[in-house]
């Protein structure tokens, strides 16, 4: 729920945010995470996309967002695939999709066409459900450093993200999801860019994967205190080093502002190599556990990230709603550790899977 910041009081078709007007005179939007979240209590994200595309054919390398148009059938099988898991939320395939990442595959000509494809082939799984399932719009880091560690200016940034929000707006997003930052001037740039282009509700996470910390040393509290600031509609962490330093950063966030809704979808356990091959520890008693203990902690949109699979999803489905008792596991807690890259393997975006996507 947030303060109206605009003249209207819903989108064009009414659907996505409902005014109301609290006893202080003030009118608040009621969001279409606050309806399910009322009706619900708890939402279930969605887990890893990448590791979904592996498996249907995309190679290494290749732009997933590019599937969204050669391959929309794929695609929607893994979104359908998680809505039968049992999740309210599904993110769209667009995590690289600003011009800044296509570009790295020659197709920033083609963001707001890529994410459009993006939003719309999530709608189509979203809309067969038997239940309202959320389409939230994925937006992940530029690849660019802010000035003056790098070139990006703030204004060339809020730029980027708000083509890509165009995108996934006209695609059919309900909400616009801006995911594993480090940066929270990046986030900020992020927010206003897709404000400037739409009036979708925004949740954003941030990564803690640095000794508690996101790679440009933001805390939990640092995070929900701006963010709060800039009136976004959910503040969470997503990816990270390991589930501890995870749900530490989401309990401080809760502790520094207990009203906001509070989003975690950590990566399944730890990674490791495996020879060539990238695996992660938290098998789906690992994370059903995982998914307990943040309901517990008052966390209410709770999903996974890289390493999972709708496996993953479907018993953590089983035990927020109750219908097995938490797994009984040994509790994985933070270790300051490097995960080690074999020899010759390169990526120009992220080690380990496909750029642009949790794998």
């Amino acid at each position: 729920m947030r303060v109206a910041r605009r003249s209207t009081s819903s989108t064009g078709d009414g659907e996505h945010l409902l005014a109301r007007r609290p006893s202080s005179g003030q009118t608040v939007i009621m969001t279409i995470l606050d309806e399910l979240l009322d009706e619900r209590g708890v939402l279930l994200i969605d887990g890893a996309m990448g590791t979904e595309l592996f498996a249907r054919g995309l190679s290494s390398g290749n732009a997933p967002e590019l599937w969204n148009v050669e391959h929309p059938d794929r695609v929607t099988a893994v979104h359908r695939d998680y809505i039968a898991a049992g999740s309210d939320i599904v993110l769209t395939n667009s995590f690289g999709g600003t011009g800044y990442r296509l570009k790295l595959h020659d197709l920033q000509d083609r963001t707001v066409e890529l994410n459009e494809a993006a939003a719309r082939v999530a709608r189509a799984a979203a809309d067969e459900a038997d239940r309202r399932v959320i389409v939230a719009g994925s937006m992940g880091p530029s690849g660019e450093l802010l000035v003056p560690m790098g070139s990006m200016t703030p204004d060339a940034c809020a730029t980027a993200f708000a083509e890509q929000a165009k995108g996934l707006d006209a695609g059919g997003a309900d909400v616009l999801w801006i995911e594993t930052m480090s940066h929270l001037d990046e986030v900020a740039a992020a927010v206003e860019g897709a404000r400037s282009v739409s009036a979708l509700p925004i949740c954003a996470t941030l990564s803690f994967d640095t000794a508690g910390r996101t790679m440009m040393g933001v805390t939990g509290t640092e995070t929900v205190t701006r963010l709060a600031e800039l009136g976004v509609d959910a503040v969470g962490a997503n990816c990270g080093n390991n589930l501890a330093d995870t749900e530490a950063a989401v309990a401080e966030m809760r502790a520094a502002a207990p009203d906001m809704v509070i989003i975690s979808k950590a990566n399944a356990g730890m990674p490791e190599w495996h020879g060539t091959e990238l695996h992660y520890s938290g098998s789906p008693e690992v994370m059903a556990a995982h998914a307990h203990r943040l309901r517990q902690a008052g966390v209410r949109l709770i999903g996974a990230c890289c390493g999972s699979s709708p496996e993953h999803l479907a018993l953590m489905r089983k035990v927020l709603d109750r219908e097995v008792e938490a797994p009984e596991v040994e509790f994985e807690v933070a270790v300051k550790r490097a995960v080690a890259k074999p020899r010759g393997r390169r990526g120009r975006r992220r080690e380990g899977g496909p750029a642009g996507a949790s794998f």
